[in-house]
């Protein structure tokens, strides 16, 4: 076992670390002028995909469904090698737009509408909460397997509470610094690169460590893989594969690190590669861990299948070792609430308490006393953001398995996605379509996964879920309108992303976007195109409304550029 004591020492030291990088970055960009270092640092950047559930989860996924692991990163690497042109696309139209955020980037396509921002706002931070629990969760149980503790048996002596404050505390020195959002935040994205290095270098220690162990054990190599890998079919695995396709672009990180801090679109094309080598590298070194992990403990051994990243080497008595992959899977999780952190908190300033502020104020304030006032409400907001995080990870604690907090959470921003990529290519969409198609689809999220999950961790009632609502058969929540046979993940994927893209598609066909959402969408259907036309043909009839909004548009030009 690990010393408490180290564990805190080397906490708070690799704590330190992270931000001098982050203060120096920002001091001396040392990569944005550089253009052999850039790609690199925007690739290691991206891997804040992988976060505490691929270090950990991926293990514990791989011991219990054998090739079942295997979604989280295939999804990624279809998306660089076949749809890599999506992420060039947004980068282009996110530059020349000022984007700051995904809700930025879908209420700008459709119209700059302050609702619909607000919705993919709120979408996101129920969406994103579970995710965070998992990084707490990951945080304390690693601390748990290295100490020898039992769990925390009070609310002060929870270990997770402690890291959810100090991350909030690394996401609002990293990231609430100056108000422009659109400025790019060099030392956060170096930070981050050096995360994933870290994180790398301690999931392939490990690897080669059960590699090398498992050298000489042919036998418990081949029984152990003959366990793992047959009378185990993967659950979900389509539905998994397309959730962490979409992650790529639908996570609020994702699309911050991914977009938003892009410094150069051709960096893309570059990080396809990288990224994708990282992923290929990262996950390959589950195999070995995880069969060294059934050949050393077994199944139903009392060891977590989450924790054999970290047992495995304890119980070798490789204590250094042990202490380097708490260190990756520590870096692996702060990463992801660092960044995710900022891109919540920039969206509920943005797009939810702001607007209202403005509204009730007149719009007449200081410009100083405005950006002081976005700064504490970022701030506010990643603390409150980490406590609500917490709380859902106490009250759901009985739940062991750190895949189901990411897939829920997949699943919610994945609902993003019929606005984003039909934004892109459609010309048809409308707001109202996006945005009813986007609400009704998050509420099918919440009935068919979320209230579920809740329910299993003792909030509600069982009955319902059983049974139905009121005993109706038919609307039970993961078998909707008679549908069986399928995992409750692949069962809310269908039905949430089919009503969204359904109702998207109908609502836009009986409502038609009017002149002013034509306009500003040219320039996201061709963003390639130095001047785009305008979206969509002349329709032989125009509105009064749609004359007024062009008018409108006209004056409000001519006013920026005076």
């Amino acid at each position: 076992m690990v010393s408490s004591w180290i564990l805190l020492l080397v906490s708070v030291a690799y704590a330190a670390l992270l931000f001098g990088v982050a203060w120096w970055g920002d001091r001396r960009p040392m990569y944005p002028d550089r253009p052999w270092l850039r790609p690199v640092v925007y690739s290691l950047a991206l891997a804040v995909y992988c976060s505490s559930w691929t270090f950990y989860g991926a293990v514990g996924t791989a011991v219990r469904n054998g090739v079942g692991y295997l979604p989280i990163y295939i999804g990624p690497l279809l998306l660089l090698l076949f749809g890599w042109r999506i992420i060039e696309r947004l980068a282009l139209i996110a530059r020349s737009q000022n984007v700051v955020s995904i809700a930025d980037f879908i209420s700008s396509r459709f119209g700059r509408s302050r609702r619909l921002a607000a919705l993919v706002a709120i979408i996101a931070l129920i969406g994103i909460i579970p995710y965070l629990a998992l990084q707490y969760k990951a945080v304390a149980m690693s601390l748990q397997v290295l100490t020898g503790n039992s769990g925390p048996t009070g609310f002060f002596s929870d270990p997770a509470l402690y890291v959810a404050l100090l991350m909030a505390l690394f996401a609002t020195l990293f990231g609430t610094r100056q108000v422009d959002a659109t400025e790019h935040h060099h030392g956060m994205m170096l930070a981050i690169a050096l995360e994933s290095v870290i994180k790398l270098v301690a999931m392939v220690a490990v690897g080669v460590f059960a590699y090398v162990w498992l050298s000489d054990r042919n036998e418990a190599v081949v029984e152990s893989v003959h366990t793992l890998f047959t009378g185990l079919p993967p659950v979900g695995f389509i539905s998994q594969t397309l959730l962490s396709f979409l992650a790529i672009i639908c996570l609020p990180r994702q699309f911050h690190v991914a977009v938003v801090e892009c410094g150069d679109v051709r960096d893309v094309r570059r990080a396809r590669w990288m990224f994708g080598g990282y992923l290929v590298l990262i996950s390959a070194m589950v195999l070995p861990i995880a069969t060294a992990g059934v050949s050393l403990f077994g199944t139903g051994s009392g060891v977590a299948d989450d924790s054999m990243v970290l047992a495995l080497p304890l119980a070798e008595g490789r204590n250094a070792l042990a202490l380097i992959a708490y260190i990756g899977g520590f870096s692996a999780a702060t990463g992801m609430v660092i960044v995710s952190s900022i891109a919540l908190a920039t969206m509920v300033s943005n797009d939810l308490v702001m607007p209202v502020l403005l509204r009730r104020s007149g719009d007449h304030q200081e410009a100083a006393d405005v950006a002081s006032r976005v700064l504490w409400i970022r701030r506010l907001a990643i603390l409150l953001l980490a406590l609500m995080a917490y709380s859902y990870y106490r009250s759901s604690s009985n739940d062991s398995t750190l895949a189901s907090y990411g897939l829920m959470a997949f699943a919610a921003v994945a609902q993003f996605a019929p606005g984003l990529i039909g934004g892109l290519y459609w010309r048809g969409a409308s707001r109202r379509g996006v945005e009813t198609g986007m609400l009704l689809g998050f509420a099918t999220w919440l009935y068919t996964l979320l209230l579920p999950a809740m329910t299993m961790a003792g909030w509600m009632d069982a009955g319902w879920v059983q049974h139905g609502p009121f005993g109706i058969d038919w609307l039970r929540p993961q078998q909707l309108f008679g549908m069986t046979g399928w995992d409750p993940l692949t069962h809310g994927t269908f039905w949430s992303l089919l009503v969204n893209a359904a109702t998207m598609m109908l609502v836009s066909a009986r409502w038609r976007p009017g002149v002013d959402e034509r306009l500003r969408a040219a320039p996201f259907l061709d963003p390639y195109a130095e001047r785009p036309s305008v979206a969509g043909g002349w329709p032989g009839h125009v509105h009064v409304g749609d004359l007024l909004a062009l008018a409108s548009r006209v004056v409000g030009e001519r006013h920026a550029r005076r």
